[in-house]
């Protein structure tokens, strides 16, 4: 794939994003750490950065399917590399500052995520898209094992505002670098109203049962497995372990076992990969599961690889036939519909999760939710069309 100039250059676009993406609330905590911002801040701008992103990325489906894919990564890219500089720019000063800037960078953000999908089905070729999507992945966990150690660095020698101008340049990367896409004809009644063109997105997307059933299953686990997981697990490590190390121990597990996920789907084309995909996707359910009984700190480790490696399982596959099976027409506005509501319910889930928690107690709440991950992957698996999410060509 890397001997593609155009994949290379979409990869590396993708990656600067991704980096970005991931370093704000990172650089934001450091912050916090050396007293630049209080606590209550970062969650203020964080929540606002997440506002923007879910605001956006129904609007950019819509734009990106009117117009091109990559005007729409260019522009994305350039307003979030301009607002990053004004939250450091707001640190100490203004509060509605660093929020307001905070949600332009999200709005970035959330543009960027289903342009970039469609991009990907116009620079590479069908037959490669499983093996390209396995490298963008691939490219997002080995950022997430390795940026906080190197950030870490980094804030030795500088100041957090530097840092946030440094994700302000990577986004600037993930506006200038990608490649053109193809040539599109104009999309008929592009001058119809934004409603109608994304309800349009929608019924595209009733068009495939297998969709359906697997965003609904993906949306299940992230409101309550990653949601339970994400309140439990620090308090578990602390609690049960007296350590904080099992923590990041496990966290890393989860990324080291996504990077073999995406390693393995490099390379393997399962028969039905629908199924398979979903039996990855109800992996995750291990994670709570290893966290409902005292048990040694290596069973919850094996558990986060599995779960990692299970995700990968299913986020390669759903990718490539999102890729394969949707109107190439409709492409952005059907992945804008998947972004927003599997990432787009996790607030509420994380919001819901911890209440729960107080009233029933952690364990209740981790096999309910262990439950859910199972079960909704299965009860997905059932449609006839999720075997092979669509018909394979």
């Amino acid at each position: 794939m890397f001997r593609s100039p155009s994949f290379l250059r979409l990869w590396t676009g993708s990656t600067a994003s991704g980096i970005a993406t991931w370093a704000l609330p990172f650089v934001l905590g450091l912050a916090v750490l050396e007293r630049s911002i209080t606590a209550v801040e970062l969650g203020v701008v964080l929540a606002a950065r997440t506002a923007g992103f879910l605001a956006a990325v129904p609007v950019a489906g819509v734009l990106a399917d009117r117009h091109s894919r990559r005007a729409v990564v260019l522009w994305a890219g350039l307003v979030a590399g301009v607002a990053a500089p004004v939250i450091a720019m707001g640190m100490g000063r203004s509060l509605v500052l660093m929020a307001t800037a905070a949600a332009v960078v999200g709005a970035g953000q959330g543009a960027c995520r289903p342009a970039f999908q469609a991009l990907t089905a116009e620079v590479v070729a069908e037959h490669q898209r499983q093996r390209a999507n396995a490298a963008l992945t691939l490219s997002v966990r080995v950022t997430t094992l390795v940026a906080p150690g190197v950030t870490a660095l980094l804030a030795v020698v500088v100041d957090t505002p530097v840092l946030l101008v440094a994700t302000g340049v990577l986004w600037l990367g993930a506006a200038l670098i990608p490649p053109a896409g193809a040539d599109r004809a104009p999309v008929p009644g592009a001058r119809t109203r934004f409603t109608a063109d994304f309800l349009d997105g929608i019924r595209e997307a009733r068009r495939h049962p297998w969709f359906l059933a697997g965003l609904g299953a993906l949306t299940a686990v992230i409101a309550t497995g990653y949601s339970a997981t994400g309140v439990v697990l620090p308090l578990v490590s602390r609690d049960r372990y007296g350590t904080e190390a099992v923590l990041a121990a496990a966290l890393t597990a989860y990324t080291v076992g996504a990077l073999l996920g995406a390693l393995l789907m490099a390379r393997w084309k399962p028969r039905h990969q629908g199924w398979a995909a979903l039996a990855g996707l109800a992996c995750y359910g291990f994670a709570p599961l290893s966290l409902l009984v005292p048990a040694p700190a290596t069973a919850i480790l094996a558990a986060y690889v599995l779960a990692g490696v299970g995700i990968e399982l299913f986020n390669v596959p759903w990718f490539t036939a999102t890729q394969r099976e949707v109107d190439p027409r409709m492409l952005a506005r059907v992945s804008s519909l998947d972004f927003l509501l599997s990432y787009g319910l996790a607030p509420a889930g994380l919001a819901l999760i911890a209440p729960a928690i107080d009233h029933f107690g952690a364990g209740p709440v981790l096999a309910a939710c262990a439950v859910v991950c199972f079960a909704a992957p299965a009860a997905a698996a059932l449609v006839p069309s999720s075997r092979g999410f669509g018909t394979a060509r």
